[in-house]
């Protein structure tokens, strides 16, 4: 203890410079603003009454006319200040019980808090006139008054409730700021035992000031816990909410390929098929997931267009007219016209639009030629033709697997892109049970 009796000074000017720098980041804290305003008051409260004690200790004794005022006012400070952090703590704790516990009310003990220590903050004032906690003898140095265990014993009685508020809590609130709160309760009242045996040492005010610097570290701590906790909450609700509307959107484009596909007898499923299987070619091509989902949609809605056919002109057993071949070849057009005004998924329309160009320009509905065509048309086109020849139509049934295979060769160059083409017949060539058909 003599160590510390020599050295205090020295630790509370360091704590004053750590208080100093803990009371300016307070005030960028992202606690609430009465939490905010709470850590910022004890923080300057404790900085004051360091410096306040400090000058206490070096000037007493002094009886010069300066030494006089400075011992007065700055141990007035002390015990005002030491009630002032207690009643600041009691705002902080007031506001956790708020946001942690949820009460909208002001707890029972935390109010009767703000009023003994409003009273108890009157009192050391009329301990100036009167000498009830302290006075000062002929040589300017402090002396306990008989009735100065009432300072203590004031402080101890608001520890007490707010320890008990604490515990009331103590499920709602974060286990860091859990500890901090009890020991910002408990280790005064224990520092107040020592110093009671320990006259001349400020082990009171350095242990509360010392407690003002933990809880304020802990505070951040536990906001920045807090914020990585709602952040990845914020993550998985965006994940969850991402996969709901990737659900959606793959029922709701399933559900219309189906309406589609069913004005065709003779094609019930052609669409989902076709999203199959250009899954299949992209995945041979390595593309992404993602790419791989937004392909399937694209393909699935490829024939969307249909949608403004006429139904018999759809079913015709017979051959078609060339003006019903005519209205058949504008489907391209009406399905980038209805996919083009939904933009969440990119290059929706590029399906409808351009399924039935071909590599060598000889197709509808603009006569593109090579890699003037959309990738994922010129990808969706091998699946579409795979598709057409391996399902039953009014005028013919699926065709042999050889046949489509020779039919996909022959077409290299001509009507495919050749890198697709040969993709296809990689899966045509794996494809020994031939399932790839229709069923």
């Amino acid at each position: 203890m003599e160590w510390f009796r020599e050295h205090q000074l020295d630790i509370m000017l360091v704590l004053i410079g750590v208080c100093g720098a803990i009371t300016c980041s307070g005030l960028f804290s992202r606690a609430s603003k009465v939490r905010r305003l709470s850590l910022f008051l004890m923080g300057l409260s404790a900085s004051v009454l360091l410096i306040a004690d400090r000058l206490a200790y070096i000037h007493r004794g002094d009886v010069s006319a300066a030494g006089y005022w400075i011992v007065r006012i700055c141990n007035f400070l002390v015990f005002f200040l030491t009630n002032s952090i207690v009643y600041t703590f009691n705002m902080y704790l007031t506001d956790l019980v708020s946001v942690y516990g949820k009460q909208e009310k002001i707890p029972w003990p935390l109010k009767l808090n703000e009023i003994i220590l409003f009273l108890a903050n009157i009192l050391i004032i009329i301990s100036q006139f009167t000498g009830l906690y302290y006075t000062f003898d002929e040589y300017n140095n402090y002396q306990r008054s008989d009735l100065f265990i009432i300072g203590y014993v004031i402080p101890l009685c608001v520890f007490i409730l707010q320890l008990y508020i604490i515990l009331l809590y103590r499920k709602s609130l974060p286990r860091l700021l859990f500890v901090s709160l009890i020991l910002f309760t408990v280790m005064p009242v224990l520092a107040s035992i020592m110093q009671f045996y320990l006259y001349g040492l400020s082990l009171i005010n350095l242990t509360i000031v010392g407690l003002v610097v933990m809880l304020r570290i802990c505070e951040l701590v536990s906001t920045r816990k807090h914020l990585d906790r709602a952040k990845q909450l914020e993550i998985e609700l965006l994940k969850q909410e991402k996969s709901s509307m990737r659900m959606l959107v793959e029922q709701t484009a399933t559900a219309l390929a189906e309406t589609i596909d069913m004005k065709d007898n003779y094609t019930h499923g052609h669409s989902t098929r076709v999203a199959a299987y250009s899954e299949m070619i992209a995945k041979e091509l390595g593309w992404s997931e993602e790419q791989r989902n937004n392909l399937s949609y694209i393909a699935l809605l490829h024939d969307v267009g249909k949608i403004g056919i006429p139904a018999e002109i759809i079913n015709k057993d017979s051959k078609l007219t060339d003006e019903e071949y005519a209205i058949i070849q504008t489907h391209p057009v009406l399905g980038f016209q209805i996919l083009s005004k939904i933009n969440r998924i990119p290059d929706l329309s590029l399906g409808a639009h351009y399924h039935h160009e071909r590599y060598d320009g000889k197709g509808y509905p603009d006569g593109l030629k090579g890699e003037e065509i959309p990738e994922i048309a010129r990808l969706i086109a091998v699946a579409d033709a795979y598709d057409a020849m391996t399902s039953k139509r009014s005028y013919r049934d699926a065709l042999p697997q050889k046949a489509v295979r020779a039919e996909v060769e022959k077409g290299i160059g001509t009507q495919f892109d050749p890198k697709f083409a040969r993709i296809m017949l990689k899966l045509i060539d794996q494809d020994t049970n031939y399932d790839m058909r229709e069923k």
